[in-house]
Parts: C-alpha cells; sequence; structure tokens
C-alpha cells in the first residue's frame, strides 16, 4: 500500500462527538484507535461538524429573531470550531497545531499523522470543506462517519419503508437529497459538497461513526456495513427499483 492510499480525509459528525453531552468514553475510544491506526502508518484529516448542538443554536436564534442564513451558518461555523479545537487537544503532539479552519491554512502534514479541521464559510456544510481539502490533498476517499449508519432511500427515522442503499452513484444519490443546502440540514452528505465530490471523482463512504471496528475494515480495505457513493458504474438493486 502507497503513502496517499493511507491517508484519509473523515467527516467527523458533530453530533457522534456530543448526541446531547459531550460523549467522552466516546472520544476517548476514538483517540485511541486513531493514535494506534498513525502507528500502523495511517494519517488523518479530520473535519469536525457541528451536528444536534449547532442545530439548537441555529433554531434558537430563528426562534427569537430575524437571523440570516449568513448569520446562521456562522454560527454553526463557531461550533465546529469549538469541536475541531476540543479534537485537536485531546490529540496533543500528533496533530497538527493550527486548526484547519480556511482553505489552504495547512498545506502539508509536516511532522504531524493528524490534522484537525472545522468550518470554513457560509454556504455550505463541514462534507464540503472536506471534499475540497480532499482536493487540495489529492486523496480519493472520504469516510463520512456521522449517525447514519448508510443511505437510505428516504429518511429511516421518518418512513418506514425507506431502504438502504450499499452503492449509488453520485448522479443518482444528488436526485434523493435536497439540491439546496440550508443552515442545519440534515442529510447524509450535502448538496454542495456532492458536486463537488462528483467533479473531482472522489469516493465518500458513510458509515456509522461510533462503529470503530467498522472504520477499521474500511481504512483497511475489508468488506464493511456504510454506503459507498462514488462516480462509477455501479449495480445497486434499490437504484434499479427505484428507476432514477
Amino acid at each position: 500500500m502507497n503513502t496517499q492510499s493511507k491517508t484519509f480525509i473523515v467527516s467527523l459528525g458533530g453530533s457522534v462527538l456530543c448526541p446531547e453531552v459531550i460523549d467522552e468514553p466516546f472520544l476517548k475510544e476514538f483517540r485511541n484507535f486513531i493514535l494506534s491506526q498513525i502507528k500502523k502508518g495511517y494519517k488523518f484529516i479530520i473535519i469536525t461538524g457541528g451536528g444536534k448542538i449547532c442545530r439548537n443554536y441555529q433554531n434558537a436564534a430563528r426562534d427569537i429573531s430575524q437571523a440570516s442564513n449568513n448569520d446562521l451558518d456562522w454560527l454553526g461555523i463557531e461550533v465546529t470550531r469549538l469541536n475541531g479545537l476540543l479534537l485537536k487537544i485531546i490529540f496533543g503532539k500528533k496533530a497538527h497545531p493550527k486548526l484547519l479552519d480556511k482553505r489552504n491554512q495547512i498545506r502539508t502534514f509536516g511532522h504531524y499523522s493528524i490534522i484537525v479541521g472545522c468550518g470554513w464559510e457560509p454556504g455550505w456544510s463541514t462534507d464540503f470543506d472536506a471534499v475540497q481539502t480532499a482536493v487540495d490533498f489529492k486523496v480519493k476517499t472520504i469516510v463520512n462517519l456521522g449517525k447514519p449508519h448508510y443511505v437510505y432511500t428516504a429518511n429511516p427515522d421518518k418512513d418506514k419503508t425507506a431502504r438502504r442503499i450499499d452503492k449509488i452513484t453520485w448522479q443518482d444519490y444528488l436526485k434523493i437529497i435536497p439540491n439546496k443546502w440550508t443552515p442545519g440540514l440534515s442529510t447524509p452528505f450535502d448538496p454542495i459538497a456532492s458536486r463537488l465530490a462528483q467533479q473531482n471523482n472522489i469516493t465518500v463512504i458513510v458509515a456509522d461513526g461510533r462503529n470503530l471496528v467498522n472504520f477499521q475494515k474500511i481504512i483497511s480495505g475489508e468488506k464493511f456495513k456504510g454506503t459507498t457513493i462514488q462516480d462509477k458504474n455501479l449495480n445497486s438493486k434499490i437504484i434499479n427499483d427505484l428507476g432514477i
């Protein structure tokens, strides 16, 4: 395995880090896991999302005032920054001392094996930042570790007929998610990020953020639980059934 294939971009959902309160047991487990992989030669760029707490702040702003989408996005960015700082601190000297909070803020790993990033600018989620970082670092795979274990044909929390999708092309994925970005949008991978990934032939794997055994399988190239989104001809029975 070459060095490039041992470098992964991880889009880590805020709701994994802080579902209701900060999940310290998970953070300890995640930290130990990443450090163990570094010893094997892997490198990680971890972009932290905002999650539920981000949406709570945004909802409060909407309820109390006429907050603009730009204001709501900045509010969300600050939440991701806080999550990113927490992650950078717990990785200590293994992490790059700067937070990747804007494009080209960090250009190389240098002597470090971990780079931690957060939200950059209004108009998209941290998924977009992860894709842009993948483009800049010439990494072809992003692992999206969040709440959904798979991409589904509909929201499984609201639609009991929703079916999981194991593999799907970007063209078909874009047909089953909202076309536009709105602050706090909850979707496996946001539409702005998805179009950029499609343009740059980047593969995104959507998987359960708390299943680190499964994450190990992903980075090791073994069979895993999750959805692969990529710009290739894929045989997906569900997508064929839906006729899209």
